[in-house]
């Protein structure tokens, strides 16, 4: 008899388990299970690298430049002139994105505002995906091919010639 109550309440508590845990699980929202990217360029919303990975998937046909950013970051501070520019010369070949790391919201849209960034960045608080390409520090860019392949990844601050070289490479159909 007591194996048989015993049994009764196990399963639905271990249900109930299951239940909580998946939902203490979920790390966020529709953005990251789906690694769409946002219409607002301002929405930060939170991805983690299978989120990422997902967006890099549906980017497919399209060249990427991926920039890994801080609003607290100097040297990310120096080259952001140079992604809003080239952003506005190339944003209709190209699909660029932020990754902000280690940040706050806050302080992450105030500092694109200020930086006259107009395309998608999504949060990244604890750099997991930075530390999931490999990458050391910030700032870093990454350029895709529209196949999807890496072609680039840029360690450090860009300059003006380095980038428009190599968004030249990821754009020119012989690359």
């Amino acid at each position: 008899m007591r194996l048989v109550t015993l049994r009764r309440l196990l399963l639905p508590l271990l249900c109930c388990a299951v239940l909580v845990l998946g939902a203490c699980g979920s790390s966020g929202g529709a953005a990251t299970a789906t690694g769409r990217l946002p219409s607002n360029p301002y929405a930060l919303p939170e991805f983690d690298k299978a989120a990422y990975d997902k967006m890099l998937a549906r980017q497919r046909g399209t060249p990427v430049l991926v920039n890994i950013w801080a609003s607290w970051c100097g040297p990310c501070r120096k080259e952001a002139p140079f992604l809003a520019a080239a952003n506005r010369t190339y944003g209709e070949r190209v699909q660029f994105v932020g990754v902000d790391i280690l940040d706050a919201r806050d302080s992450a849209r105030a500092f694109m505002q200020q930086a006259g960034w107009t395309y998608p960045s999504v949060f990244d608080p604890d750099g997991a995906i930075r530390d999931g390409l490999g990458v050391l520090g910030q700032p870093a860019t990454l350029f895709y091919a529209a196949d999807g392949t890496l072609v680039k990844t840029w360690l450090g601050p860009l300059t003006e010639d380095a980038l428009r070289k190599n968004l030249d490479s990821i754009t020119t159909p012989d690359a």
